[in-house]
């Protein structure tokens, strides 16, 4: 299982306290609006704000503030202008990350996500530096293994499967992503997570010891108001991952 998806079963399996989860809910309603303003309020006819949708979902945003901000896009005029920022670098043990914002300050953000890298023992690279290591995957996560979900999964043409004591994850082409998310949705299986993200095409191995300095800077980062995303291309043996998410 590559390393995006074994931090997100970490995070899922820890939890997070109000004040994250308040945090994380407002970054989530965020995308949402800008992916509505920018390509219209129809999930059906608008890729991004599906995806957007889907991913607040999964996180457990409320169908509630997912309506309201819904609501909000036809002529809500405060909703600020944005651009789609990716950053670059390395973390400790020579890690690649990618880090995507959304932001109405470019040099708040640029500021922000330097500062954080220097503290956490990593480094900002130049456009391009990195991003040649990931490619985009449509993934969708289970906490279950069951033969009708990987029934489903090979019959809808799913690139790759990955299956450990966690559960099981399918990859993808970005393009299926609506089609199989709403297959997922609509079974009687519970889909845990599912989103279009970077995965990486190499991984360095990392013990308990660097797992745990590089997630400090990755939770650094993801604290950020202004971050969206944070992608790494590292990997941590399941005996391991279970360590981490029990500290």
């Amino acid at each position: 299982m590559s390393g995006h998806s074994k931090w997100s079963t970490i995070k899922r399996k820890k939890g997070a306290n109000d004040a994250k989860r308040g945090k994380l809910f407002a970054k989530l309603i965020r995308a949402i609006e800008v992916a509505g303003k920018t390509g219209g309020a129809d999930p059906n006819n608008n890729a991004s704000l599906y995806q957007a949708i889907s991913k607040a979902k999964s996180n457990s945003v409320p169908n509630s503030n997912i309506e309201n901000a819904l609501k909000r896009l036809n002529g809500d005029s405060s909703i600020g202008i944005f651009d789609e920022i990716t950053y670059e670098g390395y973390g400790p043990s020579g890690v690649a990350i990618l880090v995507e914002c959304l932001t109405d300050n470019k040099n708040r953000t640029s500021s922000d996500v330097k500062a954080t890298f220097n503290k956490y023992d990593g480094s900002t690279g130049s456009p391009g530096s990195v991003n040649y290591l990931f490619a985009r995957k449509a993934i969708f996560q289970f906490d279950e293994y069951k033969e009708d979900i990987i029934d489903i999964a090979i019959d809808n043409n799913c690139i790759d499967i990955q299956e450990n004591e966690n559960g099981v994850t399918f990859e993808f082409n970005p393009s299926e992503f609506q089609k199989i998310d709403e297959l997922f949705r609509s079974s009687e299986f519970n889909l845990v997570n599912s989103e279009i993200a970077y995965l990486p095409s190499t991984s360095i191995n990392l013990d308990l010891n660097a797992f745990n300095k590089l997630s400090k800077l990755i939770e650094a980062l993801e604290d950020l108001d202004d971050v969206q995303n944070v992608y790494a291309n590292f990997d941590i043996d399941n005996k391991l991952l279970e360590e981490a998410i029990t500290q």
